[in-house]
């Protein structure tokens, strides 16, 4: 005889809510609202602590030095080339202009033994040629035939060139000049100096250059840079001039490779 089974059929799933189409719970929406508040209040301040310089984000490791002027006032160069592994002086500005303190300053940092380089400051409205016989010339005349850091030309924006700055096409002729002219009168390639609007407007003038970059609030992405200025907020012993501030550079490389960029004019 056939056995009668005790099931009472096949099981029925139970049923399941569709949680896809179920609306967030309001302590959830109220989470969500405090985190939106919260970051528009902290992104603000975070970002004018960074644009301030109250927070620093670089920190880099490896050989700093400083860049000097006649701003640093009077330099204690046993001093302060304690505190740094070599040092860019200003020596120029267009066709005629002499630092003040640019022969003080060469001789200073010579009697230290601190690896020096010298920088002119590129004029828009002069010609590239006598920017370049200002500087070697005014170079030639401190240097004694010493070893020194490769040439600098500082290409940043001043006046109006600020907000509105010239065309790439209009600054070639004459940047390139003074490149070409350093480089006839100095047997290397001068090194570029430059803010991140500057390199973005007018690399492709320099771009056979070493890179010396500007960027005082981030690591410089996206260059191959031989120098970075990564503070122009730092204070050190040794000077006293009417800036309070020094500011600071690293080197991408070693002491050796340092002492390699060195030339003699």
């Amino acid at each position: 005889m056939e056995e009668i089974s005790n099931s009472s059929g096949p099981e029925i799933p139970e049923k399941t809510e569709n949680r896809e189409n179920e609306k967030p719970k309001p302590v959830i929406l109220r989470v969500i609202a405090l985190t939106v508040a919260l970051m528009a209040v902290i992104l603000p301040v975070l970002g004018g602590l960074v644009l301030g310089k109250v927070i620093k984000f670089n920190d880099p490791a490896g050989l700093r030095g400083a860049d000097v002027s006649v701003y640093q006032g009077d330099i204690d160069w046993p001093v302060l080339s304690q505190q740094i592994d070599f040092v860019f002086i200003k020596a120029t500005e267009g066709s005629g202009y002499v630092d003040d303190r640019f022969a003080y300053n060469w001789e200073g940092a010579a009697a230290a033994g601190l690896p020096a380089g010298a920088y002119h400051f590129f004029s828009f409205d002069s010609s590239g040629k006598t920017q370049a016989d200002n500087f070697i010339g005014t170079l030639k005349e401190s240097s004694g035939g010493g070893e020194m850091l490769p040439p600098v030309i500082d290409v940043e924006f001043y006046g109006d060139y600020i907000s509105r700055p010239l065309a790439a096409d209009e600054v070639r002729e004459e940047l390139r000049a003074m490149i070409d002219e350093v480089e006839r009168l100095c047997g290397t390639k001068p090194i570029i100096y430059c803010t991140d609007k500057a390199y973005r407007l007018y690399s492709s003038c320099f771009d056979d250059c070493p890179l010396w970059i500007r960027n005082v609030y981030f690591y410089p992405v996206g260059k191959e840079w031989t120098f970075w200025q990564f503070s122009d907020t730092e204070t050190l012993r040794g000077y006293s001039g009417d800036e309070k501030y020094i500011d600071m550079n690293v080197f991408d490389g070693t002491a050796s490779e340092l002492k390699k960029l060195m030339i003699r004019l």
